[in-house]
């Protein structure tokens, strides 16, 4: 990976604010010698101010100049050695956000002899000069890509190093029987036990557990970073477009008087206190002969067995309470048994009756929500039952996991580990318990960065955005 190859060797800049005109901008540089290379640029406001002579964390006002040319007056932030974001000498330059300035400064950096950062490249130098680990340096993109208060919280604790300590301090066990296995391979030819086989198995099974409690949150993580998935379904035309645009408030779905309009599942999100929900709008459940809308349907039922949440929606001036009892009951057994869906029936256009009809109290055991979408009538309470079965979802005191490397990794450190146990327990020689557990401490110095390769740190960084 070329940009690993060059970590330090070069300075490196990129424009860390938005692209586009703004009131400001910031340009960010990191490199040895930075400070001399722009010290060449910059005329302080203050004489005799060298930035290659300043303390770290100090402002300086000047002009940068071309040829002896105005570009602007700027800002410029001195970072020192190890203490920045990268480890390495930076300086932030802040100018005026003109996107004529902006890429005179670019410029002018890449004739002085900088060159242009890759994606991720200001935080792949913070973790190569070890200012961050890996699932660290996730937890910066995942923070700034993240949506809610939610997907926030889980980014700041993974960026702050609450996976890392969780992580290191199951791996220092592991590393510390691996170190009296070792040492039993050593003395291999005096048959010496220095590994108690009865506490090396219950400590790998108290580790496995904790790794299989944090395996187990990438559910809830992955539902939290993506949306809490929220299905709205029931039979053509009760409503389910319409029930969506007012939620989102917004002509997001297509809304008509005949059936089956809906061909297609329609998605957007929504935040409500601090967590994001994902409507999906579904096709209309019904047997049909039109080709494109029994594609549609079947869609409808994939999005139904991957949803949290099903908002099931009825016509309550046609319903008939035998009919509602029977697709509750094909709802139900739709869904897997492990599947841990949640089923709130909503009664829909209730605008349009006086009182509720006799044939239809019975249906009060189901606890539905009454609305009426079209007149937004009694749409809070609807929210307000979203939010009390989103409160599953709660964050407190619980780490998370939302990132498919982590996963995979903590598989196939599980993988592992039970190939060890197995091991110890058909009682086999050391040095195949020692190697099954290398390949536990390898999967598992992955997720943090102990163990790498050029790869993976290029799938990780690449992904960033550039001046990060």
């Amino acid at each position: 990976m070329q940009m690993i190859q060059r970590a330090g060797e070069t300075v490196i800049y990129a424009l860390a604010t938005a692209p586009g005109q703004g009131a400001i901008a910031t340009i960010r540089i990191s490199g040895n010698d930075c400070c001399l290379m722009i010290d060449k640029v910059f005329k302080p406001a203050k004489k005799g101010t060298s930035l290659v002579a300043a303390l770290g964390h100090t402002l300086h006002f000047g002009r940068l100049v071309m040829n002896e040319l105005l570009i602007d007056e700027v800002l410029i932030s001195v970072f020192k050695a190890p203490r920045s974001y990268t480890g390495e000498e930076m300086i932030e330059i802040s100018c005026h956000g003109s996107v004529y300035i902006q890429q005179t400064i670019l410029n002018l950096l890449a004739k002085i002899g900088a060159r242009p950062a890759e994606p991720g490249e200001f935080t792949l130098r913070a973790f190569l000069n070890g200012k961050m680990d890996l699932t660290q340096a996730e937890g910066v993109a995942d923070l700034i890509s993240s949506r809610s208060e939610a997907e926030h919280k889980i980014a700041l604790n993974q960026m702050r190093g609450g996976f890392s300590r969780k992580l290191a301090e199951l791996r220092s066990q592991l590393v510390d029987l691996a170190s009296y296995l070792e040492l039993e391979l050593d003395f291999s030819e005096e048959d010496v036990e220095f590994a108690d086989r009865t506490r090396l198995k219950k400590l790998l099974n108290e580790v496995k557990h904790e790794l299989i409690i944090l395996r187990d949150s990438f559910q809830t993580g992955n539902v939290i970073r993506q949306g809490i998935p929220v299905a709205i379904a029931g039979r053509p035309n009760v409503g389910k477009s319409t029930l969506l645009n007012v939620l989102l408030n917004d002509e997001r779905a297509i809304v008509s008087d005949i059936p089956g309009t809906t061909r297609d599942t329609v998605e957007d999100t929504l935040i409500i206190e601090g967590l994001l929900f994902r409507f999906i709008d579904t096709a209309g459940l019904r047997h049909t002969q039109d080709t494109v809308e029994q594609i549609g349907i079947e869609r409808t039922y994939m999005a139904l067995k991957k949803a949290a949440i099903i908002l099931w929606l009825f016509d309550i001036t046609e319903a008939d309470a035998d009919q509602i009892k029977e697709e509750w009951l094909e709802m139900q057994e739709m869904l897997s048994d492990d599947q841990e869906t949640v089923i709130i029936p909503v009664a829909n256009k209730t605008d349009q009756l006086i009182e509720l009809p006799r044939h239809l109290r019975n249906l009060l055991d189901m606890d539905p929500v009454y609305i009426s979408a079209r007149k937004r009538e009694n749409i809070a309470l609807l929210i307000d039952r979203l939010k009390q079965e989103a409160s599953r979802f709660n964050l407190s005191g619980n780490l998370f996991i939302t990132n498919n490397r982590h996963l995979e990794a903590i598989e196939r450190t599980l993988t592992a580990l039970d190939d060890t146990s197995s091991r110890i327990e058909e009682d086999l020689p050391t040095d195949l318990v020692a190697d099954a557990l290398r390949h536990a401490l390898k999967y598992m110095g992955e997720i943090t960065g102990e163990v790498y390769t050029d790869e993976i740190l290029g799938n990780i960084f690449s992904k960033f955005c550039i001046g990060k």
